[in-house]
């Protein structure tokens, strides 16, 4: 019994170092990646060219419907939380070991910036998503929660070859970021998760699906009653 007690245990600790090597080899690369892309463009230059940028918009000229959305069905705990968020990890696994397939990311909002400043066209996805991490907490140490949220909905994509809200809002109902309403303001939240699927243009049915799934996040944190929703899902 003392003999398979000791063989256990030497299996765990070999388990654990090689565990800890490959662990440090992944961080290694990722850190070297986030290295030379950051000695390439410093990320004050590459904030800088967002917000130089003629279609960017302050967050206090965006309607509070559209950030709501945003934060709701991107990442809910954007303002508990830093850089990564562990949680929505664990939950991302959970939930993709059961589907038995990658349906659900863990990256929070900022990594998602982090990601549109750098690594947009960098495919080893292994190593993109550590130096995406170590970018995202260079952006927490550096930039404001509002900051951040406000670089968010101003770099991603929205299709139509839209980049940024204003162009976003501009193209599919002619209007000014800080006019859009509830139903708008919606549907042009859900865009980003799948721009080309959830087109309302070629796939009108997928885009409202999607809608409710983010009018639905709304309700469950706190930023609609189910009354105020039930509005926009029974007018459609």
């Amino acid at each position: 019994m003392k003999i398979l007690f000791k063989l256990i245990l030497i299996i765990i600790i070999l388990a654990l170092l090689i565990a800890i090597c490959v662990s440090s080899f992944f961080i290694y690369k990722g850190h070297s990646m986030y290295e030379t892309y950051i000695s390439k463009t410093p990320l004050d230059k590459k904030v800088a060219s967002i917000r130089e940028d003629k279609d960017f918009v302050k967050l206090d000229e965006v309607s509070n419907y559209f950030t709501d959305a945003i934060v709701a069905v991107e990442d809910h705990r954007y303002r508990e939380h830093g850089a990564i968020d562990l949680i929505a990890i664990f939950r991302a696994i959970v939930s993709n070991a059961k589907a038995k397939e990658l349906n659900e990311g863990g990256s929070t909002i900022t990594q998602q910036v982090a990601k549109n400043l750098y690594f947009m066209s960098e495919d080893d996805y292994k190593y993109r998503k550590i130096a995406e991490a170590f970018v995202a907490f260079n952006l927490e140490d550096n930039y404001s929660k509002d900051e951040i949220l406000e670089l968010y909905i101003n770099s991603i994509y929205y299709g139509q070859s839209c980049y940024g809200i204003k162009q976003a809002s501009k193209y599919y109902y002619d209007k000014d970021p800080k006019d859009l309403n509830l139903d708008e303001a919606t549907l042009l939240a859900g865009l980003p998760n799948a721009p080309s699927v959830y087109n309302p243009i070629s796939n009108p049915d997928l885009a409202k699906s999607r809608q409710e799934k983010v009018l639905n996040s709304m309700v469950e944190y706190g930023y609609l009653t189910k009354e105020e929703a039930n509005k926009i899902t029974n007018k459609n």
